[in-house]
């Protein structure tokens, strides 16, 4: 939710949360710079999700992550009415954060943008590390999907396959609009007729966290008003940028551009 609020409303767009946790955790999303009336709470009835990062080489491809908590489950009967919007983008962080048919009653109310990593990441019941499946309902959610995001590892799981770009394929085969995968060396993405990549610059890894967060929000958003080619240049500008320091991304379309100028173009 952080990561991903502030990516978009770094391009100047109109953002809205919707976030279900415990009572004590209700003002976080308060903190966030989104206007109250566009902020819509819910009651969990156990714990506000929350997850712990371990990363295991210095590159931060390889990680651990650790389930401290896990709020109840956001369901249909819980959207709010009347509420409209260009894209609805379902950033959870584990299976179980969304009942799967919101994918569908959503797609009738304009663009479904999904990151993967809630529906492949489910917890250890012992030991509360993350582990991966694959989604059993995939063929049957993906044609009502716009966006998908993945990771590499996460689309090695989805699709079987560690190529990324046959990985995209199939999941554009499988029904999604257009399949975005983050690597640390680039981001690539696929909509069934061309595959598009753009290299990551960061000049270092101290934000590493939100890397995937903060790519998708940027190009989901940025695609509303450009081509594939010009979302994902300015995606993967301002995620290079934000990497260089921890936690969510607080600049602007002038700060991007100005990276762009001294390191990409």
């Amino acid at each position: 939710m952080v990561y991903s609020s502030y990516a978009a409303l770094a391009g100047g767009n109109h953002v809205g949360i919707l976030i279900k946790s415990a009572p004590r955790e209700k003002m976080i999303p308060y903190i966030l710079p989104v206007h109250t009336e566009d902020i819509y709470w819910l009651r969990s009835d156990s714990e506000t999700t929350s997850i712990r990062n371990q990363f295991l080489d210095d590159k931060h491809e390889r990680r651990i992550t650790t389930v401290l908590a896990q709020g109840s489950t956001i369901t249909v009967a819980e959207l709010p009415e009347g509420i409209s919007a260009k894209i609805y983008q379902l950033a959870g962080l584990m299976k179980g954060d969304y009942e799967d048919d919101i994918i569908k009653v959503l797609a009738q109310r304009g663009k479904v943008a999904l990151d993967m990593q809630g529906y492949l990441r489910v917890p250890d019941s012992s030991t509360k590390e993350m582990v991966y499946h694959d989604w059993d309902r995939k063929q049957e959610y993906f044609p009502h999907i716009t966006y998908l995001k993945t990771d590499a590892a996460e689309a090695e799981i989805l699709t079987g396959t560690s190529d990324r770009r046959e990985a995209a394929r199939l999941m554009v085969e499988w029904g999604v609009k257009e399949a975005l995968i983050t690597h640390n060396t680039e981001v690539l993405v696929y909509d069934g007729k061309e595959y598009y990549t753009c290299p990551l610059k960061p000049l270092g890894l101290a934000g590493r966290t939100g890397r995937g967060d903060t790519t998708f929000s940027a190009y989901i958003t940025e695609r509303e008003r450009a081509d594939i080619p010009q979302a994902l240049a300015y995606a993967s500008q301002l995620v290079s940028l934000k990497m260089q320091t921890p936690g969510p991304f607080k600049g602007d379309r002038a700060d991007v551009a100005s990276f762009a100028d001294k390191y990409y173009h």
